[in-house]
């Protein structure tokens, strides 16, 4: 077998930025699934809250495909709201009088952590496709050093939803002491055929794009901007449901009166997804959308466990709660289901709950109250068994 390769990163003038942010495995490389090493290679996040006397109140959020460790606003880069608002603050699910609340810009990412965008510091060039492709497991041991350097050994909660789910599962599977309750919000075990299929797509419009040169294009001072907006237009209808795109917009006009018999934005479906993926690639890197769904894509707990998901579990003392949303035709409610089984298995202590909505996949992001009631009750009851109480 060839020796594993060894890449190194560092910070590049002009990706700064705002929040803490330190450099991991200085004494010993990260291990990748791909057969390479990373480091010294820097790790994003941001921190909301306390972290109490024992440490024992920390809560790590992990973030989906396209989001970032800004979970309260206003965003550095966009000045909007951070994208879970509606969950973390004072008083809220996450209550941050109560918990620690963790988020790290995941391995792969544009927000400061190590990826395609930073330096290669034996060539003086940006890595661009020369980045080792990386896995879900391998965000999950990046996160796991960064509580190493924080010095939290045990998590009292991982929750995330989409991509954030495969990773909330993968610290269950490779870290079971450190995680005493788990919270999977609309994932699966593995990457179906449809969901790889989707970003298969999305893959191919940025490469497509003459921009991208590659993967090269900073260098040149181009962006695949077409590219990545039309994969990002194409994702974000994974994220609605039929209902929620025709409550939203039907076959309403876009400022007219009738259709211009043209290829311009007639309707307000259109206009919106153009706002979608214009907005995005303003925020977002083309060479780490790559890179994240691929890893995606490659996830599979029961490949990782001897062809069994059940097996991942085994002997855990997790506390789960397992949540899907009915109208999510991304990660439908049957994935999650085979989540639960596998947990059940395992004989893990499991709790399993569909919310009802029209809202799609994006749901976990909305306000929905039957969803925050059940998170609020589960991590009540975890922080009972815990054994300690507010602000505490």
């Amino acid at each position: 077998m060839p020796a594993p390769t060894h890449h190194s990163t560092a910070i590049p003038e002009g990706l700064h930025m705002p929040g803490p942010r330190v450099v991991l495995g200085r004494g010993e490389p990260l291990k990748l699934d791909g057969g390479g090493l990373l480091g010294p290679f820097p790790v994003a996040y941001q921190t909301y809250g306390t972290l109490n006397a024992d440490r024992s109140n920390a809560i790590m959020v992990c973030h989906a495909l396209t989001g970032d460790q800004y979970l309260v606003g206003p965003h550095p880069v966009t000045g909007k709201s951070g994208w879970w608002e509606e969950i973390v603050g004072p008083g809220k699910v996450l209550d941050t009088r109560r918990f620690f609340v963790i988020c790290a810009n995941v391995l792969g990412g544009c927000m400061g952590t190590a990826g395609p965008r930073e330096i290669d510091p034996l060539t003086g060039r940006r890595y661009g496709l020369s980045f080792p492709v990386i896995t879900i497991r391998d965000m999950v041991r990046a996160q796991a050093l960064l509580l190493d350097n924080l010095g939290i050994e045990q998590l009292f909660c991982v929750i995330g939803g989409s991509m954030g789910a495969m990773l909330v599962l993968e610290w269950a599977a490779s870290f079971p002491t450190r995680v005493f309750s788990a919270v999977p919000i609309a994932g699966a075990a593995r990457h179906s055929a449809q969901n790889i299929a989707f970003h298969e797509v999305g893959r191919q419009a940025i490469m497509a794009d003459p921009d991208w040169l590659d993967g090269a294009y900073e260098e040149s001072g181009t962006r695949p901007e077409r590219g990545l907006a039309v994969a990002r237009m194409a994702a974000h209808i994974t994220y609605l449901s039929e209902a929620a795109l025709h409550r939203k917009f039907g076959r309403t006009l876009q400022d007219r009166d009738r259709v211009s018999y043209g290829f311009g934005a007639d309707f307000q479906v259109e206009s919106y997804l153009r706002h979608q993926g214009s907005s995005f690639v303003d925020r977002f890197d083309a060479n780490s959308y790559l890179y994240i769904t691929r890893a995606m894509d490659y996830f599979d707990l029961a490949a990782e466990h001897q062809g069994t998901v059940w097996r991942a579990f085994q002997g855990t003392r997790t506390r789960y709660c397992v949540v899907s949303f009915s109208s999510d035709w991304l990660f439908p409610t049957r994935e999650s289901r085979e989540v639960v089984r596998a947990l059940n298995a395992a004989g893990a202590n499991v709790s399993f709950v569909e919310i009802q909505s029209d809202k799609g996949h994006d749901a976990f992001l909305l306000d929905e109250p039957e969803f925050h009631a059940t998170l609020t009750g589960f991590l009540e009851g975890a922080a009972e068994l815990r054994g300690f109480g507010p602000g505490g």
